[in-house]
């Protein structure tokens, strides 16, 4: 059997298989959720009222549905532009115009890009307008929201070309180990944007102020001095003109770290509950998982590149996804984009291994925020977030398995009472 033919029966297996696991649980997350949904769990009886739990019953169920059907949606534009010639086709174009060289390779990545954002467009604006604003969560008006498209379209202009220019110049004139040295760029690049993304990048889409309510700061400020942690500053975010969503978070790295509060989150919990979601975070800091989990894309991000670097070469891996390769030209974009198209289909059957490591991490971040603010404050906070978020209680364990990143409450609250 030719390679290409095995490679083409290889791939077309995973995703059909990929998509059949897919559509089961989802599947099951709206049956389960459902017939759950009527009645509220009885160790959240007291708490959560049973409007609030149909409210997220509701909530989780209209986003699997859309999720379906962008699901179906995207396993049939991975067709079209894999083994039904789409790609190929475009390809074929740009040479045509442009020639072989570097502008029709930057070219080919920019149209791939375009087109695939013009596809997903009608699902993130039914997911936003239509969605959210049925539930209540939706704060964005079509004004902001183009502001926000043509900003991140500015972005990835700024960002991506010069990358993508990089990128493609490494791979066609640094020898047979280029896919070293883009790895040492590509990480260069994200410890760069770790550091800018605060100060830069973030102010773009919000404002940012300091944390004016001085008994707050102080209990935070004391928390984080009681946990030897030390960040450049605390800061109010305008969530609240986006979605009516709640949370907080750190970002930066090195000297550039900042804890960012949403105001919608400042306005639903208590002092004693901001300490403890507060805690929560730092104890992320404490158990390293911030470092552990950049180490990690760090070591999957090396393998790869050396995967890329190695099927680059190969004329079946072009073949076997529905592309001829330039026989006048690089085809350093083609094997990009048919890598970047080819890696999701195969990984999507490990990701229960990062769910299981990220639900670890997060049950590790809750112990520690108990040992340094108390039960209490951290269930109460958790319960409030998880009602004003609409996170369903009632989740289908094999789906939480899958896919969650965060245990569902009942899991947090036992491991707290334990």
């Amino acid at each position: 059997m030719p390679l290409s033919y095995a490679w083409t029966l290889l791939f077309a297996a995973a995703l059909v298989a990929g998509l059949a696991v897919k559509f089961w649980l989802a599947s099951r997350q709206i049956r389960h959720v459902a017939r759950h949904r009527d009645a509220v769990p009885a160790a959240f009886a007291g708490t959560v009222s049973l409007a609030a739990h149909r409210k997220a019953a509701d909530y989780t169920v209209s986003k699997a549905r859309v999720g379906l059907l962008e699901m179906a949606f995207g396993a049939a534009v991975l067709l079209g532009w894999t083994l039904l010639g789409g790609l190929h086709a475009l390809n074929q174009w740009l040479l045509g115009l442009l020639g072989p060289g570097m502008a029709q390779q930057l070219a080919l990545l920019a149209c791939f890009a375009a087109i695939g954002g013009l596809l997903d467009l009608p699902f993130t604006l039914y997911q936003t307008f239509v969605v959210e604003e049925r539930f209540g969560f939706n704060k964005m008006t079509p004004r902001l929201w183009l502001a926000d498209a043509a900003k991140g379209l500015v972005l990835g202009v700024a960002i991506g070309l010069p990358v993508a220019w990089l990128i493609l110049w490494l791979m066609g004139a640094a020898g047979r180990l280029w896919w070293l040295w883009a790895w040492v760029a590509w990480m260069g690049l994200n410890l760069l944007l770790l550091v800018l993304y605060p100060t830069v990048i973030a102010p773009l889409f919000n404002k940012f102020k300091p944390l004016e309510d001085e008994t707050l700061k102080a209990r935070v400020t004391a928390l984080m001095q009681r946990c030897g942690f030390a960040a450049k500053g605390l800061f109010v975010m305008d969530g609240s003109k986006r979605s009516a969503h709640a949370n907080a978070y750190f970002t930066g790295f090195g000297a550039a770290k900042r804890v960012v509060f949403f105001d919608t989150l400042l306005a639903k919990l208590s002092p004693g509950e901001v300490d403890a979601v507060l805690a929560h975070e730092l104890g992320h800091f404490k158990h390293k998982h911030i470092v552990k989990r950049i180490a990690g894309l760090f070591a999957a991000s090396l393998v790869g590149f050396g995967l890329l670097g190695f099927v680059s070469t190969q004329p079946w891996f072009y073949t076997g996804l529905g592309v001829a390769p330039n026989l006048r030209g690089p085809n350093d974009a083609l094997a990009l984009l048919l890598f970047l198209l080819a890696v999701p289909v195969f990984s999507f059957f490990v990701s229960p291994l990062m769910a299981q490591l990220s639900r670890r991490h997060e049950f590790q971040a809750d112990a520690y925020a108990v040992a340094q603010t108390g039960r209490d404050d951290l269930r109460s906070a958790l319960l409030k977030l998880y009602e004003d978020n609409a996170s369903t209680l009632t989740p289908d364990p094999l789906f939480v398995r899958f896919y969650y990143s965060h245990p569902p409450a009942s899991e947090r609250l036992a491991r707290m009472a334990a």
